[in-house]
């Protein structure tokens, strides 16, 4: 597909109670690439482990890593039937999928996903780390100490975490994709915890780079503009969801699948010279 065919603003005005919310009532439906990717044995025989991979950016990542040859953990939160529908679409691409329910703010439950995960597929090769968690208010005073605490745990905290046990399985030629944001440059004041830790994940890959490049191992970002997932009629007032990606300039948001591309390409061997590298897919809105 091209800029042209997909959905552009003012998009039907919607919200969903729960969070991180979830795929089915969305309308319209995001592309996760399930008609369009095409891979090209890019990944082939490898493992990945994915969080957030129930819907939105890391459902197409699933997809593409997939039909890529690899192998998918897929770990989220509690929306059974959004990661059941993902794990059909790694299954249908002939690779084998592992279902991790759970809360990442559990420190016990990050070690574990990743114990899992080589448990069952005998080592780890790529982790992306793409959950996440916002919220929007107008004031800083309307923001309680937990709903502070609870994005940076879900957000920066689970990275740490997910990341340093995922290390004891992952060899020379691993790879760690972190989704970072637009805002981690350009913070929208109405997502301040949100995007304070986007600048933080960053900051976090570009470290984490340097400490990794003697064993071997990648780290890098991607950093999306408004990508149309689950997590926007969740967390968004249905008057920002109608007006959705018109900041950008191809007044549009983006879909998971325009993502796609950019994960694999970090992930796959062919970016052996790349890491510490921020990755921007924001609509045409660049990053400093």
């Amino acid at each position: 597909m091209n800029d042209t065919d997909y959905p552009r603003p003012p998009l039907p005005p919607q919200q969903q109670d729960n969070r991180p919310g979830l795929t089915a009532p969305m309308d319209p439906p995001p592309d996760h690439g399930e008609a369009s990717y095409k891979g090209s044995g890019r990944l082939m025989g490898k493992v990945a482990l994915i969080t957030g991979a129930d819907s939105g950016i890391g459902r197409a990542v699933a997809i593409a890593y997939a039909r890529e040859g690899a192998d998918i953990a897929i770990a989220y939160l509690n929306e059974h039937g959004d990661a059941e529908e993902t794990a059909r679409w790694v299954e249908q691409a002939g690779r084998r999928t592992l279902l991790l329910p759970g809360d990442i703010t559990d420190r016990e439950h990050c070690r574990q996903l990743v114990e899992k995960t080589a448990e069952t597929f005998g080592r780890i090769d790529v982790l992306v780390n793409n959950a996440a968690y916002q919220a929007t208010y107008d004031k800083l005073e309307d923001i309680s100490d937990d709903e502070w605490d609870k994005t940076y745990s879900t957000n920066i905290g689970a990275m740490f975490r997910i990341t340093k046990a995922a290390l004891a399985y992952m060899k020379t030629g691993g790879a760690i994709v972190n989704t970072t944001s637009v805002n981690a440059d350009a913070p929208n004041p109405g997502l301040i915890a949100y995007a304070s830790t986007k600048g933080a994940i960053q900051n976090f890959t570009g470290g984490l780079a340097q400490l990794l490049a003697e064993r071997g191992i990648r780290a890098n970002c991607v950093a999306p503009g408004p990508i149309w997932t689950p997590l926007i009629p969740s967390t968004m007032p249905p008057s920002s969801v109608e007006n959705f990606g018109m900041q950008t300039p191809m007044k549009r948001p983006g879909q998971p699948a325009e993502l796609a591309p950019a994960y694999v390409m970090l992930a796959s061997d062919e970016s052996s010279y790349v890491s510490g590298a921020t990755v921007a897919v924001t609509g045409g809105k660049p990053i400093i």
